[in-house]
């Protein structure tokens, strides 16, 4: 019998565990589901006869090939540095590979042997990277099909909390990994506008944001993303004069967490002395830096970054709990790392809490000499903080392929992400039964 492999059962690893255990028993295969924290694997699998949860550290070389050997596909969840790792271990044992995360370097390295070997190495199988792909190129070549030459391409996502669990000033929540949340954008972006390059730094990230329409939902906020480029290629999007790739936000979280990069709380270059007694006041009393002395903590806070002390963004600071004489209570830690703590608690999404994630395309075209605006929209929530609509969009791409490949489906040898059609229509197709669609509106120019 055909097993799959599930290297990791955190909070992305659900939608895709209960989709192959779904589908195991007609499909005739086991699910083995391992992670250094066995009670974690065993919640995943929820004593399904088809299943089986191990334990297992997965950075011991030895330990992982022997679980390795006895299956066909292995799916990882693990930390993307560990993924490489995984990919060498499949070149050996004759296995198939499949992640939701982006390519390295040198997982791309592998290409080659991978090909010879005949093993599908699939990578970018989640949400962004994943969908936004499949999508894309999708409407891409239809527009193309039509004769169409697409001119411009605005792409953003983001993980979001939903209307009716959005209760705090921030109108956020962590659905996703919450350190990729507190680095996000470091780096200077870079994109392509009326055909010349842009670049934006760290500092002026998320000033410079952009502003979208959802289709019943309003405004909504965007900034850009470290690198709109690296798919031009990959999108054939070549003669495309303008490409922007983007995160979503609600309107006023990038004004809020420009003042936290401004203050200095997201920098994870240095170690705060005495970080597990220091209190978050001291932290930011320290960041102020030189400072006259008149006023509260508050106050002073306000004059450095220019803000009205009883504006939005002091209040969504202070709703944070960042001006209170609370010790940050981990040892060695940054600032990056003092706020990531602070941020897990006040973000938390509660047991009934319903996430959302919002997908939207834009794409600028001419089509028999007429420009036309294509906008392709998607909306999905989840139920509750254990079922997410991230987890379910992150994890059914990753599920569907692999029970194609199992079934023995064609795809592509070698190192790959699902920009070609064998694989994305079927996965867009079965999405779509599943309930997750995008909404699309048309409009000559």
């Amino acid at each position: 019998m055909k097993k799959v492999l599930v290297f990791g059962a955190g909070r992305s690893a659900t939608a895709l565990i209960d989709y192959l255990l779904q589908h195991a028993p007609v499909d005739g295969f086991r699910v083995i589901v391992a992670d250094a924290q066995l009670t974690l694997a065993q919640q995943k699998v929820g004593g399904h006869a088809w299943g089986e949860a191990i334990a297992l550290d997965a950075t011991n070389p030895e330990a992982r090939r022997a679980l390795m050997r006895q299956c066909d596909v292995i799916i990882s969840l693990l930390p993307p540095a560990l993924h490489v790792e995984v990919a060498r271990d499949c070149l050996v044992l004759g296995k198939h590979l499949l992640t939701a995360s982006y390519v390295s370097s040198a997982l791309r390295e592998l290409d080659t042997e991978a090909r010879q070997r005949g093993l599908v190495f699939m990578n970018e199988l989640g949400l962004d990277p994943g969908i936004d792909h499949m999508s894309a190129v999708q409407r891409i070549r239809h527009i193309e099909e039509q004769g169409g030459r697409v001119t411009g391409f605005f792409s953003s996502t983001g993980g979001l909390v939903a209307p009716e669990s959005d209760d705090n000033p921030w109108h956020y929540k962590f659905s996703w990994n919450p350190r990729n949340v507190v680095l996000a954008g470091q780096g200077t972006a870079q994109y392509v506008e009326h055909g010349r390059l842009r670049f934006i730094p760290y500092h002026r990230l998320f000033e410079q944001y952009r502003l979208i329409r959802v289709p019943g939902m309003g405004e909504w906020e965007v900034y850009a993303n470290r690198d709109s480029l690296s798919y031009q290629s990959a999108y054939g999007l070549q003669n495309a004069h303008t490409i922007f790739r983007g995160t979503i936000r609600h309107r006023g979280f990038c004004d809020a967490w420009n003042a936290l990069i401004r203050l200095g709380l997201t920098d994870s270059n240095f170690i705060i002395p005495n970080s597990e007694r220091t209190t978050y006041a001291d932290l930011v009393e320290a960041l102020l830096g030189y400072s006259p002395q008149e006023g509260t903590l508050e106050q002073r806070v306000a004059r450095l970054l220019g803000l009205e002390p009883a504006g939005p963004v002091m209040q969504q600071l202070k709703w944070l709990g960042l001006l209170e004489a609370r010790p940050i209570g981990v040892p060695n830690a940054s600032p990056a790392l003092a706020l990531e703590q602070l941020l897990l608690e006040r973000w938390a999404l509660q047991p009934e809490d319903r996430d959302m994630v919002i997908m939207q395309h834009v794409f600028e075209y001419e089509q028999a000499g007429q420009p036309k605006r294509l906008t392709s929209t998607l909306v999905a929530k989840g139920d509750d903080a254990t079922h997410t609509a991230m987890a379910r969009l992150v994890g059914w791409p990753a599920g569907i392929f692999g029970r194609r490949l199992l079934a023995g489906a064609p795809a592509p040898m070698g190192v790959h992400i699902p920009i070609a059609p064998e694989v994305y229509e079927p996965i867009l197709a079965e999405l779509e039964t599943l309930g997750v669609r995008f909404v699309e509106e048309e409009e000559v120019l």
